[in-house]
């Protein structure tokens, strides 16, 4: 028998669990495909997921910066996350999801993702050497029991990186 959730009902869930592991009672990671990887995100470090909204471009901007877009009266800046990394950038659709930085950066950073993998625990991974030279906000990799490989981000780093930071082309 399958258990059938609604979306709110998921994202309600999604966001507690957020909230308590930012309360340090979880673990947990968030992944997010980015292009063709697949990306941890520490809760503590994300804010919120929610489906892409309309985004208004901002001229004289890097190809990887989306624009901005307006989220319950507060502008957040939109980093195409694959496109920074270097692939191609998001293709519109249903599972487009935007990941809001953490309040704690206070920067008002989204970043725009292929879609949401769900929530990991830590238990389900093992760490993997560094395939090549690795950036800066890269925090580590790891292969889960099924194979596949996972990049960890460093949202700390990744927020005080030069690149990142400067968006004007």
């Amino acid at each position: 028998m399958s258990v059938r959730i609604s979306l709110r009902d998921y994202q309600r869930e999604l966001s507690e669990r957020l909230k308590g592991a930012a309360a340090g009672r979880s673990a947990s990671r968030l992944g997010v495909q980015a292009g063709a990887e697949a990306w941890l995100v520490s809760l503590a470090d994300a804010g919120e997921v929610i489906p892409a909204p309309a985004i208004t471009p901002v001229p004289l901007t890097k190809a990887w910066f989306r624009g901005v877009a307006n989220i319950r009266g507060k502008l957040y800046g939109v980093v195409d996350f694959p496109a920074f990394l270097g692939g191609a950038p998001v293709a519109p659709g249903e599972q487009v999801r935007l990941l809001l930085l953490g309040e704690k950066f206070r920067l008002g950073s989204a970043l725009l993702v292929d879609r949401l993998l769900g929530l990991r625990g830590a238990e389900n991974f093992e760490p993997r050497p560094p395939a090549g030279a690795a950036a800066p906000w890269l925090k580590a990799e790891y292969g889960d029991k099924d194979g596949m490989q996972w990049k960890e981000l460093d949202v700390p780093r990744l927020v005080q990186d030069p690149t990142f930071l400067e968006v004007a082309a």
